[in-house]
């Protein structure tokens, strides 16, 4: 089960006119069964080790790739791996797993909600796009012997619903826009639901640093970060030269985190075109960032993470749409790892003034009890408690 904690008044939350999503849903998934996750602009999930902290992040994550065309091979390597423990197989061997979400905009809440098949092939054999008193999109595997599932979508023109097939491999919700012609008001509403859906999924960055890729110089050339912030020397080079106000609060949130004294973080040539992130301590004295702990490294990544944008991270972003009609949602699996109490507050503390200005918005893995717990209850975060 999940239990709401709020310990201050709630983050507002993003204009409406910027779909963002609002719910997630694991049906069945790993450890969860029937287990509805809301989502506000900065939450976390807390819950002792086991809870599916993680395994939720990767549903979310999953609905996100999928949104933008990958296959489910590709974001399922190991779908068995996926399946409640206590799944038992169906007279023809199946199990599978059932996640979905909620995505709010212009259009409303619409639901999008997946059921996958991971035994005996993997495949696509259902998936629903409602609304309020209305369904969008339906599908259904009719034939196993078909690599394709049944799809009807809504039409209200002389015909009330459209059929056609529809490949088991990929979402058919970020199809539509491929599919649908838009002639009729039906149709016109089938494609704002869609590409309200696709757009708020596919601003997802899923961030989780790893300190050990972050101490080797890289190409300067390699600016936008990655989920693993293996080419963070690279990104500070380019928010250093770009924007001086973000870089500033760069510098005061390392000084509230790294060992002090910090005066600036910058970069230094190393060999060829590559850079090597260092830490300005005064009177001509130069920090590397490899000779850092682990845990001053993945604050000051998660810091640059929450202080740049969609510009500057490596996401999926929907280029056919605005800057100002998207949300950008990072997905941080273990938030505070590595951190110690002060360092998980201040971080904590710093997210919830980037996502109280609309600037991302933001999912969280912490450790239950940790600072960042604390910091973010008193801070009106919604804290998501896993129980089991």
């Amino acid at each position: 089960m999940t239990v709401l904690l709020r310990g201050a008044s709630p983050l507002p939350d993003a204009s409406p006119d910027r779909p963002c999503v609002t719910e997630l849903r694991l049906s069945a998934f790993a450890g969860h069964r029937g287990v509805t996750v809301p989502l506000a602009p900065f939450t976390v999930l807390t819950g002792p080790s086991g809870s599916g902290k993680t395994s939720a992040l990767r549903a979310l994550g999953a609905l996100a790739r999928l949104s933008g065309g990958a296959e489910l091979a590709e974001v399922f390597p190991d779908p068995r791996g996926h399946v409640p423990e206590r799944a038992r197989p169906d007279a023809q061997q199946r199990r599978g797993f059932r996640i979905g979400c909620t995505v709010a905009g212009p259009v409303g809440p619409v639901r999008l909600d997946l059921a996958v098949q991971a035994e005996p092939e993997l495949r696509i054999v259902g998936e629903r796009l409602t609304g309020p008193g209305i369904t969008y999109l339906e599908t259904a595997l009719r034939d196993p012997g078909r690599r394709d599932v049944q799809a009807a979508w809504h039409t209200a023109g002389s015909v009330p619903v459209t059929r056609a097939p529809l490949p088991d491999d990929l979402l058919g919700t970020a199809l539509l826009p491929l599919r649908v012609s838009g002639r009729t008001e039906g149709q016109r509403r089938v494609l704002a639901a869609a590409e309200q859906t696709v757009v708020g999924l596919r601003s997802a960055f899923a961030c989780d640093p790893d300190p050990a890729r972050m101490r080797v110089p890289v190409s300067v050339r390699a600016d936008r970060l990655l989920g693993g912030c293996d080419n963070l020397a690279a990104v500070l080079h380019r928010t250093r030269a770009e924007c001086g106000t973000r870089h500033a609060l760069l510098v005061a949130a390392a000084r509230a985190g790294l060992a002090a004294p910090v005066e600036d973080v910058l970069t230094e040539p190393a060999a060829g075109d590559a850079v090597r992130a260092v830490v300005e301590r005064g009177a001509g004295l130069r920090t590397p960032v490899e000779r850092l702990a682990d845990g001053e490294l993945r604050y000051l990544a998660l810091a640059l993470v929450l202080l740049t944008g969609p510009r500057v991270l490596e996401v999926d972003a929907a280029a056919e749409v605005p800057e100002a009609y998207q949300t950008l949602t990072v997905l941080a699996d273990g938030f505070d790892r590595g951190l110690d109490p002060a360092q998980g507050a201040a971080l904590t503390e710093l997210a919830v003034r980037m996502c109280a200005r609309g600037h991302i918005r933001l999912v969280a893995a912490v450790g239950e009890g940790s600072g960042a717990d604390r910091a973010a209850r008193t801070h009106g975060a919604a804290v998501v408690d896993l129980k089991p």
